[in-house]
């Protein structure tokens, strides 16, 4: 099993069109995967159907799609209708905003999607019961907002309940000095939702600890998380939604040869 790769996360509202000029950047750049987020203004599987036209190699992820807004069964139509390459997906899903029946819905989620054919499932979770579900029964979990040496733990919880588990971790990162005002209000809606307030309150973290704020911090946060999980996936943070920031942050956060 790979451990320790980094992959790189974009925003799903860029659309299509981006994702397929930001992408072979980021394969040329030597990033494991690339991750869209898919959210109600931006369609992740339709961004790595671009993204999947214009690379070889780079591992295609979404992180994640919410199953309360878009249902399973039409998740694996599109996977099939998009023709996205199986053999590079990893479909990472979360349960969304609804809070009761949240563990039934992801559970039967995994459930549609493997019968679909999708060989790889991620699970978002932020609670014990759901990572532990995304490790029973789907291929492992996607963590978010966790500070590495919470990144750490959890994985070493996980990777004891299912070995062959794969727990990748969402970090979201700024490099440019004028992109942490907007870092800095992503820190705190998340930080305004109950869900995330309780579970900082719980790791004893402020949300601003589990990101990376500025390209000096990026070297030694790296390597912390990628010596916690086996997939860290960088969110990134720019200034500005065009497509040569993106590609500027590919650049130099390209990671090092293994």
């Amino acid at each position: 099993m790979t451990r320790g790769v980094v992959s790189l996360g974009l925003a799903g509202a860029l659309g299509p069109e981006a994702v397929a000029l930001i992408a072979p950047e980021v394969e040329r750049a030597g990033f494991h995967g690339l991750w869209i987020n898919d959210t109600p203004d931006g369609d992740a599987l339709a961004a790595l159907a671009a993204a999947a036209r214009v690379t070889d190699r780079l591992r295609l992820a979404t992180g994640v799609v919410p199953v309360d807004r878009r249902p399973a069964e039409a998740i694996a139509a599109d996977v099939a209708s998009l023709a996205l390459p199986l053999d590079r997906l990893t479909l990472g899903i979360g349960s969304g905003m609804a809070k009761q029946g949240a563990l039934a819905r992801v559970t039967e989620a995994v459930s549609v999607l493997h019968e679909a054919g999708v060989p790889r499932v991620l699970v978002g979770a932020l609670g014990p019961k759901m990572r532990r579900t995304g490790v029973e029964l789907a291929e492992g979990v996607l963590l978010n907002w966790v500070p590495p040496i919470e990144a750490r733990n959890q994985a070493e919880v996980l990777h004891a309940i299912a070995p062959d588990a794969h727990i990748a971790v969402y970090v979201r990162t700024a490099i440019a000095p004028a992109a942490r005002e907007r870092l800095e209000a992503e820190i705190a809606r998340y930080a305004s939702f109950p869900n995330y307030a309780a579970n900082f309150e719980r790791m004893g973290v402020d949300a601003a600890d589990t990101t990376i704020r500025d390209v000096t911090e990026l070297g030694d946060a790296l390597e912390a998380y990628t010596a916690a999980a086996d997939e860290v996936v960088l969110r990134a943070i720019v200034a500005e939604d065009t497509v040569e920031a993106y590609v500027d942050f590919a650049r130099r956060t390209a990671p090092s040869p293994r």
